[in-house]
Parts: C-alpha cells; sequence; structure tokens
C-alpha cells in the first residue's frame, strides 16, 4: 500500500494533544473557507448580539432540539 504525503501528515497530527490536533484542524478548515466578507461578519454578529438580548431578557425562550425537530417531521408528514 502507497502511503501519500497526506496520510504521512494525518498520521503524525493523530499523534497529537488534544489541544494540538484542534490548532492543526482549525488551521485547515479556515485554509478552505472563503475570505471573509466583514459586512457580513458584522451583519451577523449584530443578529447573534440581538438574539442573546432577547434570550436574557426573556423575550424569547429556547426551543429544546428534540421538540424542534418533532415539529419538523410531524410538518413534512415523514415517518421516524
Amino acid at each position: 500500500m502507497i502511503k501519500t504525503e497526506a496520510d504521512r501528515i494525518l498520521k503524525s497530527a493523530l499523534r497529537q494533544t488534544d489541544t494540538e490536533r484542534a490548532r492543526i484542524a482549525e488551521a485547515l478548515i479556515a485554509s478552505l473557507e472563503a475570505p471573509m466578507d466583514e459586512d457580513i461578519d458584522r451583519a451577523w454578529q449584530i443578529e447573534i448580539e440581538k438574539r442573546l438580548r432577547e434570550l436574557d431578557s426573556g423575550a424569547v425562550k429556547c426551543i429544546p432540539w428534540e421538540e424542534v425537530r418533532d415539529r419538523l417531521y410531524r410538518n413534512a408528514n415523514v415517518q421516524r
């Protein structure tokens, strides 16, 4: 079986500590992402802050994932 450079790098990466593997994963994922659009990034930041304020104030409430999933299945008429 021929090992590629990627196989060797992966084998080495998997021997690292959790912290180092997370650092490697973050760098690899970032290398795949498109360049950041600062306007979009700022708009998301504003939306996140708004939603956190709504949660903190009690204006909205969280719905457990199980309930959301069940509603989605019912609305889509999908059997589990």
